[in-house]
């Protein structure tokens, strides 16, 4: 079962890093590419806040139609911030694309060194998520940085470990806020369009909070 799951989510991840490089080639591929992803995310967030927010006073709807624009308005603003970029300055195209990268190794690196070492929970949130993983999570963003310092080489090396280390934490947050909200929901993944992976909310929680993040600092410092 464990090996179907792997052989599921290998497989899964190879096209999603397939898709990501197309991505930064083709114009017209990103552009597509992060409508659909936006649209598919917005809905399974929809389903999952339904399913939270399910009494019918006035505050659970009031609250759980706020929660629903709010979620449409800031995956509008990722979406229309990437055509921005993408139409009218691409030289931000490399912190886009590098915020996303050091998003998919902190994801990455939680999972692998959080899965081998185990140890002590982070928080309640998520029984999976260990001090470990959040370590893990750091080094394989790190990693990144070696292989993107020449592009880099303005930022200083020192700023720009530490605008590396600022977009992991991000992502991390981004993907306990969303392990909360599945908690809360009692589910354990957004859905199952990702075979072996869950959701495409599931893939791109720590993502869609370290992109602005990303390009925020990147921008400001």
């Amino acid at each position: 079962m464990m090996q179907s799951e792997l052989k599921k989510r290998s497989i899964t991840s190879f096209f999603l890093i397939l898709l990501l490089f197309l991505m930064y080639q083709y114009s017209y591929i990103l552009i597509i590419s992060m409508i659909v992803i936006a649209i598919i995310s917005w809905i399974e967030f929809y389903a999952l806040i339904s399913k939270i927010f399910i009494r019918e006073n006035f505050s659970q709807k009031l609250l759980r139609f706020l929660l629903k624009a709010i979620s449409l308005l800031y995956l509008s603003f990722i979406v229309y911030l990437i055509l921005i970029i993408e139409t009218e300055n691409g030289d931000l195209k490399v912190y886009l694309f590098y915020s996303i990268l050091v998003g998919i190794a902190s994801d990455l690196g939680g999972l692998i060194v959080g899965k081998i070492f185990k140890g002590k929970k982070l928080t309640n949130i998520s029984p999976n998520k260990t001090i470990s993983g959040s370590v893990g999570s750091l080094i394989f963003s790190l990693l990144l940085v070696p292989l993107f310092v020449k592009y880099f080489y303005l930022y200083g090396l020192p700023t720009f470990i530490m605008i590396t280390v600022l977009i992991s934490l991000t992502t991390q947050v981004g993907d306990l806020l969303i392990s909360l909200l599945k908690r809360k929901a009692n589910v354990k993944n957004t859905s199952d369009i990702l075979p072996g992976h869950g959701g495409m909310l599931d893939r791109i929680d720590g993502i869609i909070f370290a992109i602005p993040i990303g390009l925020l600092l990147f921008y400001l410092i």
